[in-house]
């Protein structure tokens, strides 16, 4: 039996345009604390258009950043400029995919670039700094020329020496242990892209070892993390750094048994002050 479709009500259809199709949540408050994605309302059964549009967003930011290539010129240019000197290497790695699915090869040099970083260890060195790109060229590009800005002339008055800078393509953490162990420094930093979050595509890892060597595991070595101007500022990881690295070298240690315990030692430090001397230094 056929019957007649049904016609939808102006009035209805009018008061429906008028009301706010979404429904806020009741949480919605905790948005103003963090940049999580929570209470983002619904409409209907899913998401509002507008955060839907912004996870899209995030997700192809985050693509972009794995998949982009550094531009190691510009980079190399940008380093040389803070009065530093440079050295570039490859790993054994010929491609992205086989960085993506081959994280052991990013680990190790090629031959090439192990006997030309060989072939030019001097004296031995109190600090080697490695640049890899990592998971996000965007943290590299962006955040890395900022930080060795703010931490290298701390480093200098400190009494470090420091090596030359390395620009490693397509490379992992550990490459740290080869490259340190060519260049004979006693502590070796790599700043490295992290692997790119949903909000957060350009976050700067950095990672260092005392005693750069071949058989060195994640518990050996100490990160700082989430470097970018949303997260840990490049100047205050360039203090944390600087605080981490100078106990590393006076007490010749990193990983598990390295903490970063300035609070703590503040703490003693205001304990030990007399309530009298308080006074006269006020």
């Amino acid at each position: 039996m056929k019957t007649d479709p049904v016609k939808p009500d102006p009035e209805k259809l009018a008061d429906a345009v008028q009301r706010d199709p979404v429904q806020a949540d009741g949480w919605s408050e905790l948005r103003k604390l963090t940049t999580a994605r929570v209470a983002l309302g619904r409409s209907g059964a899913s998401l509002p258009t507008g955060h839907w549009l912004q996870f899209k967003l995030d997700h192809a930011m985050a693509r972009d950043a794995v998949h982009t290539a550094v531009d190691w010129q510009k980079l190399e240019r940008e380093v040389t400029a803070l009065g530093v000197r440079t050295v570039r290497v490859k790993t054994g790695i010929t491609s992205r995919e086989d960085y993506l699915s081959r994280p052991d090869l990013g680990r190790t040099l090629s031959d090439t670039s192990r006997c030309d970083l060989t072939a030019q260890r001097a004296e031995r060195v109190d600090l080697v700094i490695l640049l890899c790109d990592g998971l996000s060229a965007l943290a590299l590009q962006s955040h890395a020329v900022a930080l060795l800005a703010a931490l290298l002339p701390e480093l200098v008055r400190d009494g470090w020496r420091v090596g030359p800078v390395v620009l490693a393509e397509q490379a992992r953490v550990g490459l740290q242990d080869e490259v340190g162990a060519a260049l004979d420094c006693a502590i070796a930093l790599t700043l490295i892209g992290e692997r790119p979050g949903l909000g957060s595509p350009d976050s700067l890892g950095a990672y260092f070892v005392h005693n750069p060597r071949s058989g060195n595991t994640d518990a050996n070595r100490n990160c700082v993390s989430n470097i970018r101007p949303g997260g840990l500022p490049p100047a205050e990881a360039a203090q944390t750094l600087r605080y981490l690295l100078n106990q590393a070298r006076q007490r010749q240690i990193s990983g598990v048994a390295l903490k970063d315990d300035r609070d703590r030692m503040t703490q003693i430090e205001n304990v030990a002050v007399s309530p009298a001397k308080k006074i006269q230094s006020a």
